[in-house]
């Protein structure tokens, strides 16, 4: 007779999964990753709107996560690289509390939020400085977008989740890479909440002077051709970013081994302004390949702003397709 109560093992052994590690060298060292996109390729975006119906405006944004490929051509099914995936709600234009002082335009305040699980490293429940850091930066870039006199007396809250967010550095398995910290990961996490953000609020029907959308630049270090030579060549770790550089927009930091620079933008393509930037490194001093006449920074700014140009490109189609369902749904 069994024992109801409690709940049976399976009648025979069980083995726990084993996960595959990325390949490594007799020594035992890391195979370095590579970078297998072009420099001016975007990674696919997934963006929608409409997903939670008790806020005024959502939306969710996804960036797939970028294909390992190691040296001597060795691949593996698992990602060693993270994505971003990104929930965003809008709740108001709400009016303001009879005890909050008169407000002639919109009060917008930011709220951004990694989930315990958004990366490899477990996160805590309370925000830290880095998150509110970021909230910072939102509310700087939303804040020269949306047309705040209309709405007196009235607040405007963007809460924003992060589900997944970038790795500042590859998963090999031994938790090797974990101690590089640049902070380049919150940057990408960052390119992405203004996108979203700016696709909740044209869900919730806020007027806005214009679409904006974020975008990201890196100056990365190339690994030289000795790498590829051989598994009985030394890893090429040993880079000078700045003698052999180059900027690739939208990058994802766990694919590359040195990144000298990185640079955030909020981008307003039809006023041709840029409401928010956020420049990290030492861009001034580097020497960035075909762009010899060019400032690090300026050229830095530039791929962003196209990074931020290609992420236009899909929020107006999904607020196209938004607004032809609504239609449909009203007749």
């Amino acid at each position: 007779m069994t024992d109801r109560r409690r709940v049976n093992g399976p009648p025979s052994g069980t083995s726990p999964p084993v996960f595959t590690a990325p390949p490594r060298l007799p020594d035992g060292t890391s195979i370095a990753q590579f970078h297998v996109r072009a420099p001016n390729e975007h990674r696919r975006i997934f963006l929608k709107t409409g997903l939670t119906p008790s806020a005024s405006g959502s939306a969710y944004f996804e960036l797939e996560p970028s294909p390992a490929v190691f040296e001597g051509g060795a691949k593996l099914l698992t990602d060693t690289s993270s994505g971003v995936k990104i929930s965003c709600t809008v709740h108001g234009p709400r009016p303001l509390p009879r005890s909050a002082p008169f407000s002639s335009h919109l009060l917008l305040s930011t709220h951004i939020k990694f989930a315990p699980f958004a990366a490899r490293q477990r996160r805590g429940y309370l925000r830290d400085a880095s998150e509110k850091d970021l909230s910072v930066h939102l509310e700087s870039a939303l804040r020269g977008v949306i047309i705040s006199e209309r709405w007196p007396k009235s607040g405007l809250e963007i809460i924003i989740t992060v589900l997944e967010g970038e790795e500042d550095c590859p998963w090999d398995g031994k938790r090797e890479g974990t101690s590089r910290t640049g902070g380049w990961g919150m940057m990408s996490v960052l390119s992405g909440c203004i996108t979203v953000a700016s696709a909740a609020i044209i869900d919730a029907g806020i007027d806005c002077v214009d679409l904006v959308t974020g975008g990201m630049a890196a100056v990365v270090s190339q690994p030289s051709s000795k790498a590829f030579e051989g598994p009985q060549t030394p890893l090429a770790r040993e880079t000078e970013p700045t003698a052999n550089s180059k900027v690739i927009i939208d990058p994802c930091p766990s694919d590359h081994q040195e990144i000298g620079a990185a640079c955030v933008v909020a981008y307003l393509q039809s006023r041709d302004e840029i409401t928010e930037l956020w420049a990290k490194g030492e861009a001034m001093s580097l020497a960035i390949n075909h762009h010899p006449d060019q400032s690090g920074l300026d050229v830095l700014i530039d791929q962003a702003v196209e990074a931020a140009i290609a992420a236009r490109l899909v929020l107006i189609e999904v607020i196209s397709e938004s607004t032809e369902l609504k239609l449909q749904r009203r007749k």
